[in-house]
């Protein structure tokens, strides 16, 4: 059956739903589904989402979303398709660009703004000791003393574990749910299930409708859903996590495909240079 709303796992569909000028109220909605009440958001300005560090030997970081609210807090969203070498390290850095670029010039108190780094993942982390923490597809985390009292409460990392949630319709309580079951399953809905009646889902699903693409559009979702597929099979089928001799054959079967070498080195672990020999 031809799909009749976009793969919201493909960059073009991410950033199409949650990334647009007029798509605000939408990623508005999502971030206070995961913010406790205190913590709502009631405005968003969009922000360069391509970081450079202080020098030319810091890494670049290039996020999906990075936005502010009107209380000059940080957010990045990230959307993961498939598991790579040190993601969760990669996390940690990315952090801390939003903190590094509220210092100010001459004296400063080094009073900062909260900053939320949330990443979408299409896998799990599987490293997980107790059963139960393995299964949940929420986890919040923050710096915490040996007697996990919150030490800092201004940096928060939200991860969402896609394959865990496994809520049905009927099972559906919160707004989370509701958003979670969205981008799950929206590219194989063919009509608006009713769980969905509001005016904020009723934008998304319009957003995310194929029909409603230009003929350009559609053909950047279209190379954009390629490249996701091929990425995400060989990831899935090829990469044997902690063997040398998987990392490369993942690379060289990502390489084979046209994938960027930058993506190929965050899959892998690999350096460019051992990436271009292949």
């Amino acid at each position: 059956m031809k799909a009749k709303y976009i793969n919201p796992y493909t960059d073009f569909g991410f950033k199409k739903i949650f990334g647009e000028e007029a798509s605000k109220p939408l990623l508005i909605d999502f971030l206070n589904s995961l913010l406790p009440e205190k913590s709502k958001i009631i405005s968003l300005t969009f922000k360069n989402n391509e970081q450079l560090g202080t020098n030319e030997l810091d890494r670049k970081a290039i996020y999906d979303i990075y936005c502010e609210n009107d209380k000059g807090e940080k957010f990045i969203v990230e959307l993961q398709k498939a598991k790579q070498n040190y993601f969760k390290e990669r996390t940690v850095y990315y952090s801390t660009f939003p903190i590094r670029e509220q210092a100010e010039r001459g004296e400063w108190n080094y009073s900062l703004a909260a900053v939320y780094c949330i990443g979408i993942l299409d896998f799990t982390f599987d490293d997980y000791e107790p059963e139960p923490e393995r299964s949940e597809h929420l986890h919040t985390i923050k710096l915490k003393n040996q007697n996990g009292k919150v030490f800092y409460d201004k940096l928060t990392y939200v991860y969402l574990e896609m394959p865990n949630f496994t809520k049905t319709e009927g099972q559906l309580s919160t707004r989370l749910d509701k958003w979670l079951y969205f981008i799950k399953h929206l590219e194989d809905f063919q009509h608006i299930p009713a769980v969905f009646s509001d005016e904020v889902f009723e934008q998304a699903f319009e957003k995310a409708e194929l029909s409603k693409l230009g003929h350009n559009e559609l053909d950047r979702y279209e190379n954009s859903l390629k490249i996701y597929r091929d990425l995400k099979g060989v990831i899935d089928t090829a990469f044997d996590e902690g063997k040398i001799e998987g990392k490369i054959e993942t690379a060289r079967q990502l390489k084979s495909l046209g994938i960027a070498i930058k993506i190929i080195m965050e899959a892998t672990g690999l350096a460019e240079d051992e990436i271009n020999k292949l």
